[in-house]
């Protein structure tokens, strides 16, 4: 029997007039946007509307941004979409998923990824630290350029996105990213790029992030989800509340294994995989993953009125 993963973007996704047609269109969508704004006691359906794009860009703004707009979609659209044997989000992701999955509650997520994005910003200066893609090159080729830099610059970097099959991400001290850049050229790396990111996010430059997050997520009321979820620090299957909430810290300075959870679900036998929320790389990495294992599954992205019509 088909089994459904449901999952959900995180940063990156985000564009200026996400969710709008939604909250115009669905009754539900609305009421959880208003909620956003209440809970952070700004107007952050209007940032979300009309910009400007470099406010929303702010990890503090984009964080709640693509969670709300991911939990309208869930909300708008419970009853539509294929129910889901399994869950997971990239990074920020995690914890749509998780408001999704009634284990975690909408306001207490909003103010709390607001918070993540602030301390995650914070946790290293501008300039100080940064990320680069490295595409069409192995696990072992990027985690040996990666020791290779960090021990020619006495710096950090590390892999802190495997995000598929030949796309890992690397974040670290700016000039042990260059370079692990420059090490991964002599190992035969096709394609790098830095990323236009303001922080190293996923390494252990996030240590002071995740010290000030801890507390505060540990004072969240954590609840059973409806199905498992997929952590990103461990990629492996999640249900109590305890699981859930050490996930979400470890996640904060330990790499992203979403290449791991989309075998995993894959292992488990899904066949239909559903994207909420703003964008459509997840789907895209699924049809990616899916043909290079050799494995048929369908992959929609929901997060527009008109994306209805996919379902037939």
């Amino acid at each position: 029997m088909s089994k459904v993963a449901w999952l959900f973007p995180g940063q990156g996704s985000q564009a200026v007039g996400m969710g709008v047609a939604l909250a115009e269109a669905e009754p539900a969508a609305r009421a959880v946007i208003q909620d956003a704004d209440a809970s952070l006691g700004f107007p952050l359906s209007r940032l979300m509307a009309e910009g400007p794009e470099e406010t929303l860009k702010l990890t503090e703004h984009t964080q709640p941004a693509i969670l709300t707009h991911s939990v309208m979609v869930a909300r708008a659209w419970t009853h539509r979409l294929p129910k889901p044997d399994f869950a997971a989000g990239h990074s920020l992701g995690e914890y749509s998923a998780l408001v999704a999955l009634g284990a975690l509650g909408f306001q207490d997520a909003v103010r709390t990824v607001r918070e993540r994005g602030r301390a995650m910003q914070e946790a290293v200066p501008v300039g100080v630290g940064a990320m680069a893609a490295l595409l069409g090159m192995s696990q072992a080729d990027v985690e040996a350029a990666c020791k290779e830099a960090a021990l020619a610059t006495g710096r950090i970097v590390v892999p802190a996105n495997f995000n598929g099959p030949g796309q890992i991400v690397i974040a670290g001290h700016a000039e042990a990213v260059e370079a692990a850049m420059e090490a991964a050229k002599a190992r035969g790396g096709r394609k790098m790029m830095k990323l236009p990111v303001s922080a190293p996010f996923h390494s252990p430059l996030m240590e002071p992030a995740k010290t000030r997050m801890e507390p505060i997520l540990r004072a969240l009321a954590f609840k059973t989800p409806i199905c498992p979820l997929v952590n990103n620090v461990d990629a492996a299957l999640a249900t109590s509340p305890d699981a859930l909430l050490d996930g979400l810290v470890r996640q904060i300075p330990g790499a992203v294994r979403w290449q791991a959870t989309l075998d995993l679900l894959l292992d488990q036998g899904v066949t239909t995989f559903v994207e909420l929320g703003p964008g459509k790389v997840l789907a895209g990495l699924v049809k990616r993953q899916a043909k290079e294992r050799g494995t048929e599954v369908v992959a929609f992205s929901f997060g527009a009125p008109e994306d209805l019509a996919q379902l037939g």
